[in-house]
């Protein structure tokens, strides 16, 4: 790191605060340092934060909880597919937003200053818990789940299976976390070859299926009557807010706005790359379970990729598969790790949360107390909830603040600071909103416990942020 890097990395930093030793040196490459924050990151890398970010537990676990409420194999197909095009709506004005602000922070810096700092700070205090720690949680659940699959002799630990499988979900979170306050530039190369590892195991997966496999197309038609009354429209909703689980991420580049080379460009094009990209992925994938199970066999399933290899290919696949699918969640559980500690950093350098989360590394040029602590939340949310708890908690929670953020580029273009314009306005943010309050609504009536607690956990942000606000506005 130059010299004046150095002075502007330790201006942000706690007077106090020791360095972590072992980092490789930091070398500007492709802009200034922003905040202490270098812009290092260009398109490739970009794109495969998305990718990685979106491909995780959500498209390797879900389906088969979704089939237990729809029973209708083309209605979940469908809805996988509507979930992609409100991901694409949403990366557009995404697109928009993240190359007029590129800053670190996604919502957080959108929302502060689009409307209130109060709005921005409710964003990150939900991203805390449940926007990043949550997934980061459910990826490593979803790693012990499959590797346990494959190996069953690993729950004959003295603490009983259930305990092994949150035992194996914490050491892998831990193992990331510390990977991760080695330097940017590491956590980079590692996530890339990973999130290349699981690209080339879904399309090999969903190849061999179809050309090999011993599965059927008439599992389509297999289905259970689907009513499209009230009661149907709300099981589509809470399905759709799941399905969205799964295709969180698409926003992924626009929380690492500091670190990238050419926002305004490479900023819109990687979201919608990635997104494009998963959202072919999830369809073909998802046709790959209904022609590989019937589906009366994947109600409830967890590890469904697993069931659909043995089903095709026999046990010794199934063990293998399993095991490569558990190597591959590391992928979006890394992905969090890089991106979920940037919000909390940036509202740290603002006095909204404790200045000590805004130190950087002088060495690796990362927020490590930051990283350490999304780590350490994660970790400790693996023993809370069961697994479709978790999901509809998650989901509510993510739902609400995107809403605004993409409200906020209809704001965006009359006040004339749009950095780019992307086609699709106003129709794509338009969709986004309609599509995303229906899920929202549906998905309350249809679970309206997870909800309330996602709503109570937005609110207590509140006396939260006014403590902080208080405390800044205090003489030093």
């Amino acid at each position: 790191m130059t010299p004046d890097a150095v002075d502007r990395t330790r201006a942000v930093n706690r007077a106090d605060a020791a360095p972590l030793n072992g980092c490789p040196p930091a070398v500007p490459a492709g802009g200034a340092a922003a905040n202490g924050l270098e812009r290092r990151l260009g398109l490739f890398s970009l794109t495969n934060i998305v990718v990685a970010n979106m491909i995780g537990a959500g498209i390797f676990t879900t389906s088969g909880l979704l089939m237990k409420d729809l029973r209708h194999p083309a209605v979940m197909l469908a809805l996988w597919l509507v979930g992609g095009l409100v991901a694409l709506c949403g990366a557009l004005s995404y697109g928009e937003l993240g190359a007029a602000f590129p800053q670190a922070g996604g919502e957080y810096a959108f929302l502060s200053r689009l409307y209130h700092p109060v709005l921005g700070f409710l964003s990150g205090w939900v991203s805390f818990f449940v926007g990043f720690s949550a997934p980061i949680a459910a990826s490593a659940i979803g790693f012990s789940e499959y590797l346990t699959r494959a190996f069953p002799g690993l729950l004959a630990g003295p603490a009983g299976p259930a305990a092994m499988k949150k035992l194996f979900a914490v050491l892998i979170i831990a193992a990331f976390t510390f990977l991760h306050t080695r330097g940017l530039e590491a956590g980079a190369r590692v996530q890339n070859a990973l999130t290349g590892l699981k690209v080339l195991l879904v399309v090999g997966l969903v190849a061999a299926g179809f050309a090999v496999g011993r599965g059927s197309f008439s599992h389509l038609a297999a289905a259970a009557p689907f009513r499209f009354d009230f009661a149907g429209l709300k099981t589509m909703g809470l399905a759709l807010m799941w399905i969205m689980f799964a295709y969180s991420g698409w926003n992924a580049s626009a929380y690492v706005g500091s670190e990238v080379r050419d926002p305004s460009r490479n900023l819109p094009r990687s979201l919608l790359l990635g997104t494009g990209i998963v959202t072919l992925l999830y369809a073909a994938l998802n046709l790959f379970y209904v022609y590989a199970i019937r589906p009366a066999d994947m109600e409830g399933v967890i590890s469904i990729a697993g069931l659909a290899a043995g089903n095709l290919f026999g046990s010794s696949a199934e063990t293998a598969l399993s095991l490569l699918i558990s190597f591959a969640l590391f992928s979006s559980l890394s992905a969090y790790l890089i991106l979920g500690p940037r919000v909390y950093y940036s509202m740290a350098r603002d006095g909204i949360f404790p200045r000590s989360i805004a130190y950087v590394d002088p060495k690796c040029a990362v927020p490590t107390r930051s990283i350490v602590l999304q780590g350490a939340i994660a970790g400790a949310m693996v023993f809370f909830g069961t697994f479709d708890q978790l999901l509809t908690y998650m989901g509510f929670s993510l739902g609400i603040f995107p809403l605004l953020a993409v409200l906020g580029v209809f704001k965006l273009r009359r006040s004339g600071r749009s950095a780019v314009r992307l086609p699709g306005y106003p129709v794509a943010p338009s969709l986004y909103l309609l599509i995303g309050a229906s899920i929202l609504v549906l998905s309350f009536l249809e679970r309206p416990k997870e909800s309330l607690v996602a709503v109570a956990t937005a609110l207590a942000g509140i006396p939260v942020y006014l403590f902080f606000k208080r405390g800044a506005s205090k003489p030093r």
